[in-house]
């Protein structure tokens, strides 16, 4: 087939990579000049990191550099992408500098995309199938401040974090730094080595996590291993699961709430008087809230000033500068606003009536196994799932649309889809506190998302390597045959080949490649196979 894809950021490229290794042609669409998507050069900010530690944000046959910090930063992020599309010779089907305008399903199932590039030509192709992977930090979401134009007219600049590119930008400046996320503590630090002056101005604090806890043990030791996905309640509780959130429901709430006490005391939350409200187990309601380096340290010097539980309330100009006014009252200079206030997931390319068929009545996108939407034939969706395991999780998401281009996907009925992805609303709502990006966000339950895409494919790692990811930080790599495997097994089922699985009983129609529904090759799902 040929399939479209949007956005060349993580997701994107690994589906580029799978699908054209399943033997289809894609061509990866993207706005920005090079590959990265929020990795982008156009889009990092200054003393952006990881959130994750270079193993854990891995593909899982393309290791990062040995040479790379533990935590990459924006530019490193950014060239291993580039070399991960070199490596799997992605380059031809790259179009870069070029934004899709327009996307809409035709009358014969395929996709009309309607593209802009550099020079400003239009263009307009069809396209079998269409993927989304355009990332759930698409758009930045800045307020809409009172007296802006009055602000802005006396000096005064207001961005987006992703629009700060360069800390030279805040020299000498009076700089209020919106937000209390990883972001903004992120652009605080560099921001205040060059400012006259840099305010945090915080509506909520977060809880926020040592990256050594204690000074020695990595938190991808308590927080990115199976057990520390286990500590908070699934919708769907597992094997030793029921264990922590029954009888072992004590131990489980010290375990997690004994990681509060530490970092407390260790980034001085007390003295500083950064406590967030509630308990560290609050931390998926928000964010995994890792601690930036020099962050604490710079609030301890005096040179950030974190002005928690407010808002700015109006931008001003007193005295014939600009300024802005606090919802305590409290007036400060302010020559650059940057907001690290969050992001908007948007498809303007899609149709409306496209548009009206994934959103719910609250703008959650309706999306079954954080991929398929329910009832637009031919469209997909990868990377709307942040993750703790980005890359892993659309990896294996990859895997799912290319069985489901063959037809080897059983997915139950469509009434049972959507009840299946409206439960899981209501449970994020619950456990994130609504606090999980329209739909988009998965954490802290990453490896169940990929067990269950990969229990739809009938394929898994090793028990024994997923028991040791219980007590060990998991590791992307145990997953890197699993996509010559599949590979592997569509061949043999586009030929014709012998010991094809059978279908699970029960789980409805199997998908076709024209449409769901429709009479389709056998399913991938009816063997687990373990690598």
């Amino acid at each position: 087939m040929r399939i479209a894809i949007i956005g060349a950021g993580v997701a994107g490229l690994v589906t580029a990579k799978v699908l054209t290794q399943a033997g289809h042609r894609t061509d990866v669409f993207d706005k920005t000049p090079d590959v990265g998507g929020v990795w982008s050069r156009t889009r990092r900010y200054p003393g952006v990191t990881t959130q994750s530690p270079k193993a854990q944000y891995s593909f899982s046959d393309f290791p990062m550099p040995a040479h790379f910090p533990e935590w990459p930063d924006g530019t490193q992020i950014q060239s291993y992408l580039a070399e991960y599309t070199a490596h799997f010779d992605l380059e031809p089907t790259l179009r870069l500098n070029t934004e899709v305008i327009a996307a809409s399903p035709t009358p014969d199932g395929r996709w009309s995309v309607e593209y802009r590039d550099a020079t400003g030509t239009r263009t307009t192709q069809l396209y079998d199938r269409l993927v989304v992977a355009n990332g759930v930090f698409c758009e930045p979401a800045v307020p809409a401040f009172g007296g802006l134009a009055e602000f802005t007219a006396a000096g005064g600049q207001v961005c987006a974090g992703t629009e700060f590119h360069d800390a030279e930008q805040a020299r000498d400046r009076n700089v209020l730094v919106v937000g209390y996320g990883k972001s903004a503590c992120d652009v605080a630090v560099p921001i205040s080595a060059v400012a006259a002056r840099t305010d945090v101005i915080a509506r909520q604090l977060l809880w926020k996590v040592p990256r050594k806890i204690g000074g020695r043990l990595n938190f991808k030791m308590l927080l990115l291993t199976r057990l520390g996905e286990g500590l908070f309640r699934y919708i769907r509780p597992r094997g030793f699961e029921r264990f922590l959130h029954g009888p072992g429901n004590g131990l489980r709430r010290r375990m997690i709430n004994s990681i509060g006490t530490v970092s407390i005391r260790q980034l001085g939350l007390k003295r500083l008087d950064l406590v967030p409200e509630g308990a560290m187990e609050d931390i998926v309601r928000g964010a995994i809230g890792l601690a930036t380096e020099g962050f604490f340290e710079a609030v301890t010097a005096g040179a950030i000033t974190v002005r928690r539980d407010r808002v700015i309330e109006q931008l001003l100009v007193v005295d014939g500068k600009p300024a802005a006014r606090l919802s305590d009252g409290t007036v400060l200079p302010a020559d650059l606003v940057v907001c690290a206030t969050g992001f908007t997931q948007g498809v303007p390319f899609l149709p409306e009536k496209v548009r009206e068929q994934l959103l719910d009545e609250r703008g959650n996108f309706m999306l079954y196994r954080q991929i398929l939407p329910l009832g637009v034939p031919g469209l997909y969706f990868n990377g709307y799932s942040s993750s703790f395991f980005s890359p892993l999780n659309a990896e294996l998401a990859a895997l799912w649309i290319a069985a489901d281009l063959a037809g080897a996907v059983t997915t139950p009925d469509t009434e049972t889809m959507t009840r299946a992805v409206v439960d899981q609303l209501a449970f994020m709502d619950i456990a994130t506190d609504t606090h999980h990006c329209r739909g988009t966000k998965i954490i802290p339950f990453s490896m169940h998302n990929a067990d269950e895409v990969l229990g739809d494919l009938g394929l898994n790692i090793n028990p024994l390597i997923r028991a040791a990811h219980w007590l060990g930080p998991v590791d992307p790599a145990a997953y890197r045959r699993l996509t010559p495997t599949l590979l592997k097994r569509l061949t043999l089922s586009e030929a014709g080949g012998r010991d094809r699985p059978s279908p699970l009983p029960g789980r409805g129609s199997p998908a076709s490649a024209s449409g769901r529904g429709d009479t389709a090759p056998e399913s991938l799902t009816g063997t687990s196979t373990q690598v």
